[in-house]
């Protein structure tokens, strides 16, 4: 199955074939002594970007130092995380990453020869539920509607994502998994085509970020069924858990936005990183932001490396049931 973009491993390899030669900088007498980079693996506008963009003002806040975001798009995030898997280990290249490029693109593609294990995690930002929503015209209106339809007519349903290998495909075939369901997963290039046809009752059911579900929600143009993650939801607590329903009990899956360094990052620089991030975490204007998009900020204590290594179990799972291969 082709990932993401049609064009995702041919990007990739011609990235690879440029090759990237690390540069060392001597470190001086104090971190930092220079701009930082904060690399956002996706073009300007999307959560992440925002997610991005809110950190690198906060950390130049918390470093006394410029912070500036580099949009490296490409190959569903690979290229950019690719970029700062290979970067000089001197903190001058971060990424601000998600489920897609961190741990999930390994698990789908052969041309990814890089793992959530070949960066050194410095904390998670924040993250999101994501959301099932049914069509209008499905008549379809409660999670127990959805798994009776599906469990009665295997193979009529169709549910879409917006591509293949994402965190949101993944989250749908999780629901199939649990559930015992057998629907068509149908990928879009982006929300913007998924949420057209669900409009038009092309697409039965889909697969949304919470926050850019949310106006279709309460415009009345899709119906919420439920959101992925276990606990509800501030920004939307009228929208029940999936994982209310017996069936779906274990389902617990979320986006989520993490800093990242490269490997072998020198212990001072990744604990001052790590000191300037949790400042970060609790500052008023930077949880009100992420917030107001539909985030849960990170608690400033967090094992990340666990959750990393939870995580890419989870999803290994996940693909290996759904046959999700580049």
């Amino acid at each position: 199955m082709r990932c993401v973009h049609g064009a995702w491993a041919a990007a990739l390899s011609t990235f690879l074939a440029v090759g990237l030669t690390p540069t060392v900088y001597a470190q001086g007498d104090a971190y930092p002594n220079r701009p930082i980079t904060v690399v956002v693996a996706y073009p300007p506008g999307g959560s992440t970007d925002l997610t991005g963009r809110a950190v690198a003002d906060q950390l130049s806040r918390k470093l006394g130092a410029t912070v500036i975001v580099e949009n490296v798009g490409g190959a569903g995030g690979a290229i950019g995380a690719q970029k700062v898997s290979r970067a000089a280990p001197d903190g001058y290249t971060i990424l601000l990453g998600a489920n897609n490029e961190i741990a999930i693109n390994k698990l789908i593609s052969p041309a990814v020869k890089y793992s959530y294990k070949d960066f050194t995690p410095i904390g998670l930002v924040a993250s999101q539920p994501m959301v099932l929503v049914a069509s209008t015209a499905s008549g379809i209106k409660t999670v127990d509607e959805f798994v009776k339809a599906v469990k009665a007519k295997p193979g009529k349903y169709s549910y879409g994502s917006s591509g293949v290998g994402t965190a949101l495909h993944l989250s749908g075939e999780m629901v199939k998994q649990q559930a015992g369901l057998f629907m068509t997963h149908i990928p879009y290039r982006g929300v913007g085509p998924l949420t057209t046809d669900l409009y038009g009752g092309n697409v039965d059911f889909g697969v949304f970020v919470l926050s850019s579900g949310l106006p279709h929600i309460r415009s009345g143009k899709v119906v919420a069924l439920g959101i992925t993650e276990k606990k509800r939801s501030a920004v939307a607590p009228d929208i029940a858990p999936l994982a209310d329903h017996a069936l779906l009990k274990d389902m617990d899956i979320g986006v989520w936005f993490a800093l990242m360094a490269p490997p072998n990052l020198p212990d001072a620089i990744a604990a001052r990183l790590r000191t300037a991030l949790a400042e970060s975490l609790q500052a008023p204007e930077f949880r009100k932001k992420l917030e107001e998009n539909g985030s849960t900020v990170a608690p400033v204590k967090f094992d990340l490396g666990r959750y990393l290594a939870d995580e890419s179990a989870k999803y290994q799972k996940i693909v290996e049931f759904a046959m999700i291969k580049e």
